[in-house]
């Protein structure tokens, strides 16, 4: 059986993997983060603190667990926050993957890395994944200058990238783009959405899949790990209103340049998912069925 060994696993991601490892039993997990375990499940894995920021931290840790693979989850992915603390955003996003880098040369482990859209400029969109980079917010240079240590580097390493991750954990910490627009529109609040950008927003459940199937076949190289549906901002949130019955009149359209974010977005950029599907077999679900299991999960938390 496989060892992978997460980081970030108090992160949506890093809860998912979790979560689907010890449902199919078909990994061997070490989860680590800084701090304690925040899963609600604590037998059946591993759980250790560690620090990715620290290189000690990371050679002590991976050292000691010898895993086959490092799944990297762990980042600084609020992008204003990115635009306006550069120095904290290179430190996670880019010192932070450079030490992964060294440790897993020194070990001789695959290292599993998630990227981001946010790489491109949003105006040849949907891309395949040699499409030439070209970052518009401070969060996308960083993670391409993360994808280009990868690269470089002599070791096994994978690059996902991926878009608008959604999904719940069980305290239901996270918020994400469905239980915003779901919330504020129970309370019957009026919501501002912009109506000029478009992305393929991807289940956290799906994500975590192919964080898998790498690790399982072994993967190198760089491949689309996004959601199926090409959708505008202003559509998701439509839907999630449609869902759940909600008033769509609350949605109020406006343009990118009205909200005077610190980050510039990337106006449409979406993935081509074919390499993903024809060779990890990746298969993942619509935004409808992903807010049909979302909907599922909040219904057995609340049984419970």
């Amino acid at each position: 059986m496989k060892k992978v060994l997460v980081t970030g696993s108090n992160g949506l991601l890093g809860q998912k993997l979790t979560e689907r490892i010890l449902k199919e039993n078909d990994f061997e997990l070490v989860a680590t983060a800084k701090g304690e375990n925040r899963f609600s499940v604590k037998e059946g894995y591993t759980y250790e603190e560690m620090d990715i920021l620290e290189y000690d931290s990371l050679d002590n840790v991976i050292g000691k667990f010898l895993p086959n693979a490092v799944i990297n989850t762990a980042a600084m992915t609020n992008v204003d926050t990115c635009e306006t603390e550069r120095e904290a955003c290179w430190a996670l996003n880019v010192t932070a993957v450079e030490n992964l880098i060294k440790v897993c040369k020194k070990h001789d482990v695959q290292l599993i890395h998630l990227s981001t859209d946010f790489i491109f400029d949003g105006l040849a969109g949907p891309y395949l994944e040699d499409a030439s980079p070209c970052p518009v917010s401070y969060y996308g240079e960083s993670k391409l200058a993360a994808e280009n240590l990868l690269k470089k580097s002599d070791i096994n390493w994978t690059i996902l990238r991926t878009i608008i991750v959604y999904g719940i954990v069980n305290d239901m910490s996270r918020s994400n783009i469905v239980l915003w627009a779901k919330g504020a529109l129970e309370k019957g609040n009026t919501i501002n959405v912009v109506n000029d950008q478009w992305r393929m927003p991807t289940l956290a459940e799906d994500l975590a899949d192919i964080c898998l199937l790498a690790a399982e076949k072994k993967a190198q190289g760089i491949f689309n790990a996004s959601g199926k549906d090409m959708l505008s901002i202003i559509e998701m949130v439509e839907q999630v209103a449609d869902f759940y019955q909600l008033d769509k009149t609350l949605i109020n359209p406006i343009s990118s340049s009205s909200l005077n974010q610190a980050a510039k977005r990337p106006v449409k950029t979406g993935f081509i998912l074919d390499k993903s599907i024809k060779e990890l077999g990746y298969n993942p679900r619509s935004f409808y069925e992903g807010m049909k299991i979302m909907q599922q999960q909040v219904e057995k938390l609340q049984t419970n």
